[in-house]
């Protein structure tokens, strides 16, 4: 494999990535033993890698009933990215890598709770760790854990692995006149209101210097290409 750009990286990962194509039940398990083996790899080669999985396949408290307390729909999601969590430790160990998960919730029987130099640590060791409940605050988007665990453990760049190829000027499958952008800032993010992240994952992104680069999930092998530095999807920083 080519020489790495980014040494540590997170991974966001969404629910609906992990579904893929699968008609029914939760996970498309060929699509996560696609993305395991490409773990795999990066791990191999050194690569730090954490994860914040999202729980879209499972539940989407900001699209619940209107009746159901925000709080209590949000609770919901964090046990969803946990489920996730602990399904994708279990196929990153049947290709023989070591997973820990960590929560921002308290949860000993499944996952460890999450503290910000036990991660380093298991990093430093090799291990992939797997970030579960978002931030442990409801309001909070698991893209904005994502920036946010970056950010703590000082990974080199957040990876957010989409069901497009990059940052377009508008919806691509809307608008055939779209364009993809190699590059976009937080501010133009920020001031056009684009869908690329939660608003408040860009602000904080932008006020901690984040890299993030977007790309398609559609051939798991992209997440190699971004970590060597290759000029696909679109960076924003």
């Amino acid at each position: 494999m080519a020489e790495v750009k980014y040494k540590r990286i997170l991974l966001k990962l969404s629910g609906e990535a992990m579904k893929g194509e699968a008609p029914k039940g939760l996970y498309d398990y060929a699509v996560l033993d696609k993305i395991c083996d490409v773990i795999s790899k990066l791990t191999a080669s050194g690569v730090q890698v954490a994860i914040v999985v999202g729980a879209g396949n499972i539940w989407r408290g900001g699209r619940s009933d209107k009746k159901m307390d925000r709080t209590r729909a949000d609770h919901m999601g964090m046990l969803g990215t946990t489920i996730n969590a602990l399904c994708l430790k279990d196929c990153l160990e049947h290709v023989g890598v070591d997973a820990r998960v960590m929560t921002a919730v308290e949860m000993r029987t499944f996952a460890e709770p999450y503290v910000k130099d036990d991660a380093v640590r298991y990093l430093n060791e090799g291990k992939v760790v797997i970030f579960g409940c978002g931030t442990g605050s409801p309001y909070f988007s698991t893209d904005t854990a994502a920036v946010l665990r970056a950010a703590e453990i000082g990974a080199d760049a957040v990876l957010f692995a989409k069901n497009v190829d990059g940052v377009y000027t508008a919806d691509p499958k809307e608008d055939p006149a779209a364009q993809k952008l190699d590059e976009i800032s937080y501010i133009d993010i920020l001031k056009n209101g684009m869908k690329v992240m939660d608003l408040t994952a860009a602000s904080f992104s932008m006020d901690n210097h984040l890299t993030i680069l977007v790309f398609g999930l559609d051939d798991p092998e992209n997440i190699i290409r971004v970590a060597n530095g290759e000029a696909i999807g679109t960076i924003v920083k």
